[in-house]
């Protein structure tokens, strides 16, 4: 059974990465991949003996001798657990494209392009790039790529030359994301977790994470694509900017940068600060748009209506829903995975198969080889599940140099491929990028700035 889990897997991922020979949207096998996964389980429970509990990532060794009854009460809890936790990304994700939006809807974004008074090129990918390093650690990789793509494709109308910068944007927030503890998602667990602080996330990774965006943007500003000046065109001079358009931008950046702060504070999930957040900026632009509020009205119905537009509903409406699908279909289709152990097995193996590597490159006996293949890992699959089966693989203390080397690679490794990390499902949503674009012109680039990165993390971490 779990060998058919997987063929169902590995069809489906195939499915999703050939969208655009198959015309097929990739919502659709990932939809579908998750739905057969899980109830092949439910169908084959009694041929399971082991599970993951994912809660308390561990291994249950005893899942074979329990009845049906409690096996099926388990399978239910852990798909809860992972549903909860697929979901407390995707409001969250609602929430940070909402607010991009309704930023949006009164040319918030105008403000930051007249900040961008070059039109090299070059010099716009090294903007961006910094923006996406910096922002990514204040923000989170995901919401910074929202942003940055959001701001693009208002500084630039060419698609083709616009799809370049966006594939080093993610190189970019992957890498900012990776020393901040709120950066990335996999840092959050890690740091949640206690296995990493602040202070010492910064120490170990930011030149590493550094190097890991700045060798891919050097060597990509040498690219044909990125040589000479951009024209300017009558979009770019002669849209009408609203007057509000610098207090939403600030309201709005502002609103999604307070929520790790509320987060530290309060304790509670990131999702529930950027509800606050979206609140918060969503009276604003009610106030501000003179419309009135009600959740049923529409506003084709009622002469004193026409004309006025909810800036909130028509935020709500341009928000990608098949993006969110899509992460719901994949994230519940690798939790499916994940339960089964059989991630967790595949870690497992690495390390017992790499014993002698182990040794030599690692003085505590834990293999840089098995991180690294962690981190190659992460593109091919997802981050999230192999650094959840780390957390209960290595017992190494708080801030050892392996829960560092682990942050680093889970969250930099998914930038080799455009499904590979949060911000790059995005963008390839945003901008509808093909697998194989992304594969062919960027990837080479990511694991460029990948391995240097790596070398450098195994170079500073004998200093510090």
């Amino acid at each position: 059974m779990e060998t058919t889990i997987i063929l169902v897997f590995v069809i489906g991922y195939l499915a999703i990465t050939l969208e655009h020979n198959l015309k097929i949207d990739k919502l659709i096998p990932a939809l579908v991949m998750m739905a057969l996964c899980w109830a092949l389980i439910a169908l084959g429970l009694e041929h399971f003996p082991i599970w993951f509990d994912s809660a308390k990532h561990a291994l249950l060794e005893n899942f074979g001798m329990l009845g049906h009854e409690e096996k099926m009460h388990i399978m239910e809890e852990t798909l809860l657990h992972h549903l909860g936790k697929t979901s407390e990304i995707l409001v969250f994700l609602l929430g940070a494209m909402t607010i991009v939006e309704i930023i949006d809807y009164f040319d918030g974004f105008a403000t930051i392009k007249g900040f961008v008074k070059t039109k090299s090129k070059k010099r716009i990918l090294w903007i961006f790039g910094f923006l996406a390093f910096f922002l990514s650690a204040i923000i989170d990789n995901l919401t910074a790529t929202i942003v940055l793509i959001s701001i693009l494709q208002k500084l630039i109308n060419d698609r083709n030359t616009r799809i370049w910068y966006v594939g080093l944007i993610v190189i970019a927030a992957n890498a900012g994301g990776a020393w901040s503890p709120i950066g990335d998602v996999t840092t959050t667990m890690l740091w949640i977790g206690k296995k990493v602080t602040t202070g010492h996330l910064f120490v170990y990774l930011f030149i590493p994470s550094l190097l890991c965006m700045l060798v891919p943007t050097f060597i990509a500003s040498f690219l044909p694509v990125f040589k000479g000046d951009f024209e300017k065109t009558e979009d770019n001079i002669d849209k009408p900017k609203s007057r509000f358009s610098s207090i939403m931008l600030y309201l709005g950046l502002g609103g999604i940068v307070s929520v790790p702060i509320f987060k530290t504070i309060t304790h509670l999930p990131p999702y529930v600060g950027m509800m606050l957040a979206l609140g918060v900026v969503a009276i604003f632009a009610e106030l501000y748009s003179s419309s009135k509020f009600t959740l049923s009205h529409s506003e084709h119905q009622g002469g004193d209506t026409v004309g006025h537009h909810s800036p909130v509903h028509s935020s709500l409406s341009k928000i990608e829903m098949p993006s969110i699908l899509f992460f719901l279909g994949i994230l519940m289709a690798v939790a499916a995975l994940e339960s089964l152990g059989i991630l967790f097995g595949f870690a497992t193996s690495l390390q017992d198969n790499m014993p002698m590597l182990g040794t030599e490159l690692h003085h505590e006996g834990v293999s840089d080889l098995v991180v690294l293949l962690l981190g190659v890992g992460s593109a091919v699959i997802d981050n999230v599940p192999l650094v959840a089966a780390s957390l209960g693989m290595f017992s190494e203390p708080i801030d050892n140099e392996l829960w560092h080397f682990i942050a680093y690679s889970a969250g930099t490794g998914g930038s080799m491929l455009i499904i590979g990390s949060a911000a790059g499902v995005v963008a390839m949503g945003m901008e509808k990028i093909d697998f194989f674009w992304y594969l062919k012109k960027i990837a080479w680039l990511a694991l460029v700035g990948f391995i240097v990165g790596a070398v450098a993390f195994m170079f500073t971490r004998t200093i510090f």
